[in-house]
């Protein structure tokens, strides 16, 4: 009995072992770089608990304004320590002679490290190039001063340029051809999206050094530097915004208050975006907890008034502008009395200046009668509908968008809503569904500014490889499809120009300004209501200086009472600012 108990318990240990024995064979040498539903590199895990590096620079690529100062990051000359000094006696009194830093915070800050460190992180104090050569040429193992990337906590233009993350399901979705690390931060929108197989990182630069068990160097104390080593690599994109005047909107905006909407600045000459701001601002530690993430300046949003240039170039390329022609604009559209904006008889000139709701919406109905299309055709001549973002072939990459989350414009949803005239006059005075960005807005005068003449908007110029030289260039191009008469263009210069001139003109408020202004404005029902109030969508939109353009400008507060505004200030401040800085 005793025997047959011997043996049975013989067999199961038997058993357990060979069990142990298989487990160890399939993580020692089955699946060492593929183990568990998790696939994790057995062997990169190993060399992880012995060694201890401080990354450099994540090997991504960087954006710039179009000065090429960094957007997205900076620089710095910094002091890094490792921590293995606190077993070493080092010269200790000469890095501080040199660095300025007290030789006691320096032992402290080691004897506290447990992994290598920029000193004075998170703002590491900064060095000069000389006191880097210096500390250098000491060779004190463990001692470095070296060049480190640092990502900004406050990026220009946040939602422009977009953000980064992990997600290892669209990594391999994007890039199923690709051998990257399941830690390889993507872009999830913005620019950092559009441009994503741009910055994916050839490799980390990073300072790198092997430990044992218990923190002493494992091979001597030699700290190892990786770097890709590749001269084009990682690469920068430049964008067109100008990281001056993008602060400065930036500040506007907030100093005004606007919780939602914001600006969008062209660069007439160029046809590109110097500065754009959306609020609300991106909540860093939630971005998908409300609209942050949300570009508002590419998103379509009710016009109101600003839509009122569409029906004025139409009328005045099918000649129903006639000067002596009297509008009651005592009047609402529907025909019953105007009690708010009761502005009597007015032509056609005075109506636009005065924005009268009248006018504009008879006028959409007589050009509806001559063709239903008329409103959508005039609305793409004028590069309001459709996409404006920059968009073309380069590489490998048919229709490459710069702007990949832009909303299109668009006047009707339906041939019904078309044909009929009185939603016709809803539209022409941009309500009902005429929709449009704010980046369109901009564009559209841009376009008249520049005598009917459209063009994409960029808001990358170039992509760079590190070396500087250019591998990607994004040349001036015009959209597609049919253009205003310059003879239209000049006319609408005009009109627009009378709404700042006018005595009674809704933009009289910039008349005084250092630059000359055209423009339109516009307050649009959003039919949303807030504590039974109805909030509306407060724009100005315009050009300047207007003899010689250079500016095509867009200032919008969206679903606010109709008491707020900030919209006009905002505006004057900005003209202002702009012509400070050219004087």
């Amino acid at each position: 009995m005793w025997r047959r108990r011997t043996l049975g318990l013989l067999f199961i240990f038997s058993f357990i072992f060979f069990l142990f024995l298989a487990r160890l064979m399939q993580i020692q040498l089955f699946k060492t770089e593929n183990f568990s539903q998790h696939h994790l590199n057995l062997l990169e895990e190993s060399v992880k608990q012995r060694t201890q590096e401080l990354m450099l620079d994540n090997g991504r690529g960087n954006f710039s304004d179009r000065n090429g100062q960094p957007l997205t990051h900076k620089q710095a000359n910094v002091l890094v320590l490792f921590p293995f000094l606190k077993k070493m006696d080092w010269q200790v009194e000469k890095v501080a002679e040199i660095t300025k830093i007290p030789a006691d915070s320096l032992l402290s800050a080691v004897n506290s490290a447990k992994k290598p460190f920029a000193y004075g992180e998170p703002d590491p104090m900064e060095l000069t190039s000389r006191q880097m050569d210096q500390v250098n040429a000491l060779m004190i193992p463990g001692v470095f001063a070296v060049e480190k990337k640092y990502e900004r906590t406050k990026v220009p233009s946040e939602q422009l340029i977009g953000l980064t993350g992990e997600n290892a399901e669209e990594l391999k979705k994007r890039y199923p051809d690709k051998e990257l690390s399941e830690k390889t931060l993507i872009g999830i929108s913005g620019l950092e999206e559009s441009f994503d197989e741009f910055l994916l990182p050839e490799g980390k630069s990073k300072l790198i050094f092997h430990v044992d068990g218990v923190g002493a160097p494992l091979f001597g104390i030699n700290v190892k530097y990786v770097d890709p080593a590749n001269p084009f690599y990682p690469v920068n994109i430049r964008t067109t915004i100008d990281k001056t005047i993008q602060q400065k909107a930036e500040e506007l905006v907030d100093r005004y208050q606007i919780k939602k909407g914001g600006l969008v600045l062209l660069n007439i000459e160029d046809n590109s975006v110097l500065a754009l701001v959306s609020r609300p601002a991106i909540n860093k530690k939630d971005p998908y907890n409300g609209s942050g993430l949300t570009n508002q300046m590419l998103k379509q949003q009710i016009l109101g008034s600003v839509f009122k240039t569409v029906v004025a170039a139409a009328a005045l390329e099918h000649n129903v502008d006639n000067p002596n022609r009297l509008f009651n604009c005592s009047q609402k559209i529907n025909g019953k009395p105007e009690r708010k904006y009761h502005y009597g008889l007015l032509n056609f000139t005075d109506s636009f200046a005065r924005s009268c709701n009248r006018t504009f919406g008879e006028l959409a109905k007589e050009l509806q009668k001559k063709d239903p299309n008329i409103l959508e055709e005039f609305a793409t001549k004028l590069s309001l509908t459709g996409s404006v973002g920059w968009r073309g072939d380069i590489y490998h990459t048919s229709d490459f968008k710069q702007l990949t989350d832009e909303d299109k414009g668009r006047v009707f949803l339906s041939d019904e809503a078309r044909k009929d005239a009185n939603l016709a006059a809803m539209s022409g005075i941009g309500q009902h569904e005429v929709r449009a960005t704010p980046l369109a807005a901009a564009n559209m005068m841009a376009t008249i500014a520049r005598g009917g003449q459209k063009e994409m908007v960029r808001v990358v110029s170039k992509i760079e490889y590190k070396n500087g030289t250019t591998m990607v260039d994004f040349s001036e191009k015009d959209l597609e499809g049919e253009t205003i008469s310059p003879y239209t263009a000049m006319k609408l210069q005009k009109l627009l120009r009378e709404v700042v001139v006018n005595p009674n003109g809704t933009g009289k408020w910039f008349k005084g300004l250092p630059y000359d202004v055209a423009g339109k404005s516009g307050t649009a029902e959003t039919g949303k209501y807030k504590d039974g109030k109805q909030l509306h969508n407060k724009w100005f939109a315009g050009y300047f200086p207007y003899q010689h353009p250079k500016y095509a400008l867009v200032t919008v507060n969206l679903d606010v009472a109709d008491s707020e505004g900030g919209v006009n200030l905002l505006f004057a401040d900005m003209v202002k600012a702009l012509y400070e800085k050219d004087n």
